[in-house]
Parts: structure tokens; sequence; C-alpha cells
């Protein structure tokens, strides 16, 4: 491969010492990653942040909004692909109806290390996921954005796509997308009752009914065959090895950088957690790799020789040349496997997002076999039109002016500090207020520490769900990390919204203040709707 010119960016892949891999990963030389060879975030990317239980009846009031909190909301994304709720209020019922029989089933969080069930309803189905083949995401933050970024790349290269991700912003339908659009809840609802007798059948020989995942993850799979698509790309939901998604066998492998979240489930270590997330590698597949803490990486390609997998490595194989921040996100120099690739435009903010772009460039180019069949680059001007086009929505996206206000759905003490940074970076303001809601599983301490530098204030509320950490306990963690004169408590997330927004206003029109919501992809979608974006 040709030499590379100087990079100032640590992600240089000339640089091996930044990514937690050794430069000889012990693989079978045959299958050595150099050049042989996406969404997390969701982040939160919205990242093993599941569960979404059936919302109580705040979400009437969530979804009409507030007049006062729609003033001045920013001019959505003419690609904003979240969808609301049907117009039509027989198909709304019928909708509704169908995720009261999902939610009525076991949460997302609960994780039973078998797949005897969802294979049980495969089988039934005649194997739908082996219909086509597929691109697997794994990892703790940006699973989400990468898968976005793998699916918007495909679809430039005139692929039919299929795209699996969770948990969803606004909309169950979210979850399931075909040609880069969410399927319509007239597709949804069909694809479920299609399902039902099967589903019904799997339930009465098992011990426990399958789980809302499960089910979802059917639904997707049989409908990525009904369309057909050219290639699926599936977000695992949580973890790997026993996850619902798992009874697909992906060519590409992809794992996003692993941090801690979920150790009651996953590990206490990222080591452990690593062990759950590398079962999604399958025999001669192509496991691309972000940048991982060293025991990570360790077990990940100890896990690639195992099964003779070829390795692609950021840092080693692939990286972020070069960015720098443009108006809208940030121009970037990215090394594939198959050679540099220059003025790429992203219109995501964030270094994590750039490393996130590297990922599934590399996961895309493993796919159509470049670095091992070929040993060129994929059409530069292709990708750089299928990079423009990318969104993330509730990944620092920007919902209203004067004050603005930018949601995010970073969830775990990983995902916040990639987000602080971004702010920082991108936004310059000068009095930050936050908003945070949190699921009461999650490293909250971690969460609220990571945001302490660069929140002047921080107002503590709660979203719909039972998930949603209680208020009061989380008001005493922030004031232990905060301090008391920066935390204001409201328990409602409008009221929280208002309150943020007025301690924004307080500062002077040109005193450079925002509002930051933060926490959970479940406050991010409910914050969405209060703001008016639908």
């Amino acid at each position: 491969m040709s030499e590379n010119p100087p990079s100032d960016d640590p992600s240089d892949p000339a640089d091996p010492s930044a990514n937690g891999f050794p430069d000889d990963h012990g693989a079978d030389p045959e299958h050595d990653g150099d050049a042989d060879n996406d969404e997390a975030a969701d982040e939160g990317d919205a990242s093993d942040d599941t569960d979404l239980p059936l919302r109580d009846a705040d979400m009437a009031l969530i979804e009409a909004g507030s007049r006062t909190l729609r003033t001045q909301v920013a001019p959505p994304a003419p690609e904003d692909d979240v969808p609301s709720r049907p117009a039509d209020p027989a198909l709304d019922r019928e909708l509704r109806a169908v995720e009261e029989e999902l939610q009525g089933r076991w949460g997302e969080t609960r994780l039973e290390p078998s797949l005897v069930r969802i294979k049980a309803l495969t089988d039934l189905l005649g194997d739908p996921q082996r219909a086509y083949p597929s691109i697997h995401i794994t990892g703790t933050n940006g699973k989400t954005s990468t898968a976005r970024m793998i699916e918007r790349l495909l679809l430039a290269f005139e692929l039919r796509t299929g795209r699996y991700t969770s948990p969803h912003v606004q909309s169950v339908t979210e979850r399931i997308s075909l040609d880069g659009a969410p399927i319509g809840p007239e597709r949804f609802i069909e694809t479920y009752r299609d399902l039902a007798p099967y589903i019904d059948l799997v339930d009465g020989g098992q011990q426990h009914r399958l789980s809302f995942f499960e089910v979802i993850t059917a639904m997707a799979y049989a409908a990525f065959a009904d369309a057909p698509v050219d290639v699926a790309v599936v977000e695992v939901g949580m973890g790997g090895s026993w996850d619902a998604t798992n009874v697909l066998d992906g060519q590409v492998a992809v794992v996003t950088p692993i941090s801690l979240d979920h150790t009651d489930r996953l590990g206490a270590t990222t080591g452990e957690i690593a062990a759950e997330k590398a079962g999604i590698i399958k025999p001669g597949a192509t496991a691309v790799f972000a940048q991982q803490p060293a025991d990570a990486a360790k077990v990940l390609m100890a896990k690639a020789a195992e099964a003779d997998a070829t390795v692609a490595r950021e840092g080693l194989e692939f990286g972020v040349l070069h960015r720098e921040v443009a108006v809208g996100g940030q121009l970037l120099t990215l090394r594939g496997l198959g050679g540099a690739y220059e003025q790429i435009f992203l219109p995501l903010h964030g270094e994590h997002q750039a490393h996130n772009a590297a990922l599934a460039l590399a996961a895309v180019e493993a796919f159509f076999g470049i670095g091992s069949l070929h040993q060129r680059t994929l059409d530069q001007e292709t990708v750089r039109a299928a990079f423009a086009a990318v969104t993330s929505p509730g990944r620092l996206e920007v919902v209203r002016r004067s004050p603005t206000v930018v949601l995010d759905a970073a969830h775990n003490p990983g995902g916040a500090l990639a987000t602080a940074a971004a702010i920082g970076e991108v936004f310059g303001f000068t009095h930050l207020v936050g908003v945070v809601a949190p699921s009461g599983d999650k490293d909250v301490r971690g969460l609220l520490e990571a945001f302490e530098p660069v929140f002047a204030e921080v107002v503590v509320t709660g979203n719909s769900t039972p998930r949603s950490m209680d208020v009061d306990a989380l008001a005493a963690l922030a004031v232990e990390v905060f301090g008391e004169d920066r935390v204001q408590v409201e328990p409602r997330l409008d009221d929280a919204l208002e309150a943020a927004i007025t301690l924004a206003e307080e500062e002077g029109e040109y005193a450079g203040a925002g509002v930051l919501v933060t926490g959970s992809v479940i406050t991010v979608g409910e914050a969405r709707l209060l703001l008016g974006r639908k």
C-alpha cells in the first residue's frame, strides 16, 4: 500500500499505538488485515439503550406538543426520515394495537443467553435472514450512526438495502428501513400480522414467549426477504453472541468502540464485554474493528483468528487522516482499505462521527472485496455524495434557534464524553444548560461527570417511561456532581425544557447560551416531539 501523508489526527493509521491493537494480530498470515482485509450514540449514538416500554398517558401531551416550546424551531433537515404518527386515525389505532401487543412481551433489556426461540421462529419462516448478504454491527457507542452511513454508501452504489437499528427515536417503524426510509405503518402492521400465526406456534412450544426484540428482529428479516433487498445492515440490540440478531451470518462484522455499559449483563471489563460482542464474527467473515481498549482489542483479535476471519483495524488498515470543522459538519480525509478518500463532507458533528465514517467506509469496502479481491478505492465521487447525504436524528441535532437547542442521545459515560467534546468544538457556547433524563439502570454518575465541565447549569427531569430514573434520586446525584447552586429539578420533561430555555434566554440574545437535551434515546425522542420536530 502506498505511503500516506503525515496526519495531525491521533487516529492516523501510521500510528498504531493509539488503537489498542498489536501490529501483528496473531491470525493466520493468509488472513492478515493489511489491505486483505458501521449508528451507538443512539451514540447513544444510541447504543445498547434498547428497552422502550409502552409509554404512559403523558405521551398524549408530548405528542400534542407546546406552542411555547415550538417557537423559533429550527427548520427540519430535508432528509429527516423520522416518521410521525399516522394521520389516518384508524391506521393509527391499528398501529397502536400492534405496539401494545409487542410491548406486552419481555422488554429489550431482559437478556437471556439463548437463541432457541428466535431460531425456532426463523426456522418456521424459512430462514429469511439467509436470503441476502449482511453487514452485522455491534459495539457500545456509534452503532446506529455507523449503520446509517453504511446504508447510505450501499444505496449510492445502487444496491437495495434493508437496515435494522434500535432503539427508535419516535416511531417503532423506524427500526426497519428499506432503501433508506422506514417502512410505512401499513407494511409494519402487515408484516406483524403475517408472522403472528408463527409467533403463536413458537410461544406455545417454549417455556417463555418470544420477547419484543425477538419478534421485531424476525419482522425485519422477513420484510427484507420480501422486498427483496440486496444487502441487510443489521445493528445488534445488546451484546452479540446471544442477541436475537445473531441468527444471521454477516459477511462483514463491524465492532464500534467498546466501553463499559450493561456491565451487569455483559461483563465488568471492556475485555469481558468484547468477548460477548465478538460472537457476531462468523467463520470466513471480514471483521472491521474501530479503535478499542487494549483488553478488548486482544479478545477481538483472538476471536477473529479462531474464526479464520480477515481483519481490518482502525489505526492500521484504515482510519481518519485529517478532519476539520466545516459549516454544517466536517471535512474529512479518510484512509480506506483501498487508498485515500479526500474532500469528504460529513454533515454530522464531532470527532467520534469522523471515526464512525472511517469504520463505515472500511465495512463497505470489505463488503465489495476491496483490500482482498481488489486493490483500488471505490468511486470517489459516489463516496462523497453518499456521505454528504447522511443523517442521524438525535445525534447532536439542532432543533431550535435563539437560543440554540441541541439533542443528543448519549446515555453512558463514553457517549457523553464524545458529545461533550463535540459541543465544545462545534458550537462555542459560553453558557450551556443541560436537560438530563437518563434511564435508572445506566452509569448516571459517570454520565453527569462527563458533562460537568461543559454544563453551566443542569435541569434534571424524567421521560414518560418506567425506566426513567427517579427524579429525586437523579437530583441528589446531580447535586453531588455539580453543586446545589447549579441544579434545578423539574419532574416533567416539558417543564424542564421550558426552564432550560428560560435560563439560556436570561443570558441575553448575543451571550452564546444554548441548551443540550440528553441522557436517553427516549428523552431525545420525546423532546423532539415537544419541540415540534415531527
